[in-house]
C-alpha cells in the first residue's frame, strides 16, 4: 500500500505546513498542579511526540469555573502561560507544531469544583452520571446561562486564544464536542432556550460562531480549529433528528467565512459508527458532506484504514489518540513498518 500521502507534507494554510498528515489527538492526562499549571511531566510528554504533523493538547480550561475535574491545565494565568511556553519551546525545538485545545465543560462538572455554585449550561438540565476521576461525585443539576454570562464566556475564550499565542502555540482548537459546553448549545436535548441562542439552527449555532469570530479576530482565523460531535453519544447527549439541521447550518456558515478556519476535527471514539440523527452517516462523513475545508478524522482508525480513507478523500488528516499514548515514537514506528505497542489503561497513569 502506498503510504507516501500519509507521510508527505500537508499545507494547512498560508501560515502552517504540517510535516505529515498524522495528528496527535487531545488526550486528558491531568499533568497539572492544583493551580492548573502544567508540570514537568507535560514537557517531556509533548516533546517526545513532536514528530506528529500536529499536536493538539489535552483540554485546557479557559477559566477556573470552566473545569469539571482536578489537575487539568489552564490558560488564564501568567504561571500557566509560562509553563506552556516551556512545552511549546520544546516542541518547536523538535520542529513540531502544536495547537492548544481550549475548553469549558459546562454542565459536565459539579458544585464541589465551583465553590458550591451550580455548573452552567445552555439550559436547566440534570445529569445522572458519575464525575470522572471521582468515587462518590455525580453530576446533577445545571443552570442555563443568562446573556451577560454568555458574553463573558465568549470573552474568556478570546482571552484564552490570545494567551495561547503568548505561550507560543501555533494555534488553538475550540473544543465544541463530546457533550461539553459548546456542544450543549448545539443539541436539542440540552438547548431548550427560546431566546437568540436557542429554538432554531441559526440561534443554536450562534454561541460557537460568536466564539470563533472572537478568537479569529484576535489571533487570525487560520490559527483556529474546531472540534465537533454532530452525533449524540457522550455525557448524556441524546441525538435528535433536528440536531443534523443545526450542524449542517454551522458547517455551511464556516464555508462562507472570508478567512477560513484551520480545520474541523471529529470528536468521536469510533468513527465507524453511523448515527440515525445524521441520516445514517458517521460523524466524519457528515462533516465532510457539508464542510468544504480541512477535515481531521478521529476515532478507531488504524494505519491502513487511515491511508485508504485519505486516498479516497474521505478526510484530509488523521488523528490518533491511544496509539500515541502507547508509542511516543509512533511516527517513526509507522514509517519504518515497526510493530506498535498495544495500549492499556495503566498507561493513562504512567508517564510515557
Amino acid at each position: 500500500m502506498n503510504t507516501s500521502k500519509l507521510f508527505s507534507e500537508f499545507r494547512l494554510n498560508k501560515y502552517l505546513t504540517l510535516k505529515n498528515r498524522i495528528v496527535m489527538a487531545p488526550l486528558t492526562r491531568a499533568f497539572a498542579s492544583d493551580a492548573f499549571v502544567p508540570n514537568s511531566k507535560a514537557i517531556d510528554y509533548y516533546a517526545r511526540r513532536s514528530d506528529a504533523g500536529l499536536i493538539i493538547t489535552e483540554g485546557t480550561i479557559i477559566s477556573e469555573n470552566a473545569r469539571g475535574q482536578n489537575n487539568v491545565p489552564g490558560i488564564f494565568t501568567r504561571d500557566q502561560i509560562n509553563a506552556w511556553q516551556k512545552i511549546t519551546d520544546k516542541v518547536h525545538h523538535n520542529k513540531g507544531l502544536i495547537f492548544n485545545q481550549i475548553w469549558h465543560v459546562g454542565r459536565v462538572s459539579h458544585p464541589s469544583f465551583l465553590n458550591g455554585q451550580l455548573p452552567v449550561s445552555a439550559s436547566n438540565t440534570v445529569m445522572t452520571s458519575r464525575v470522572k476521576r471521582s468515587v462518590n461525585l455525580y453530576h446533577g443539576q445545571a443552570r442555563g446561562m443568562n446573556l451577560f454570562e454568555i458574553k463573558q464566556i465568549i470573552d474568556d475564550y478570546k482571552t484564552a486564544a490570545i494567551n495561547a499565542i503568548k505561550a507560543g502555540f501555533d494555534g488553538i482548537e475550540i473544543h465544541g464536542a463530546n457533550g461539553y459546553l459548546i456542544d450543549q448549545f448545539l443539541h436539542c436535548c440540552t438547548n431548550l432556550r427560546t431566546d437568540n441562542y436557542g429554538g432554531s439552527p441559526k440561534n443554536m449555532a450562534r454561541f460557537v460562531l460568536e466564539i470563533i469570530e472572537a478568537c479569529g479576530q484576535a489571533i487570525g482565523f487560520e490559527r483556529v480549529g474546531l472540534r465537533l460531535s454532530p452525533g449524540g453519544y457522550l455525557h448524556e447527549i441524546v441525538g435528535e433528528s433536528k440536531d443534523a439541521e443545526v450542524f449542517q447550518y454551522l458547517l455551511q456558515q464556516l464555508n462562507d467565512y472570508s478567512a477560513p478556519i484551520a480545520y474541523v476535527h471529529t470528536g468521536n471514539f469510533d468513527d465507524s459508527r453511523k448515527f440515525v440523527e445524521l441520516n445514517n452517516l458517521s460523524m466524519s462523513e457528515f462533516i465532510r458532506k457539508y464542510y468544504s475545508g480541512v477535515v481531521i478524522a478521529c476515532g478507531g482508525y488504524n494505519f491502513n484504514t487511515a491511508i485508504d480513507a485519505i486516498e479516497n478523500k474521505k478526510f484530509d488528516l488523521i488523528a490518533f489518540g491511544r496509539p500515541f499514548i502507547a508509542n511516543p515514537d509512533l511516527i517513526k514506528r509507522l514509517s519504518n513498518n515497526q510493530e506498535l505497542e498495544n495500549y492499556h489503561d495503566q498507561m493513562l497513569q504512567d508517564l510515557n
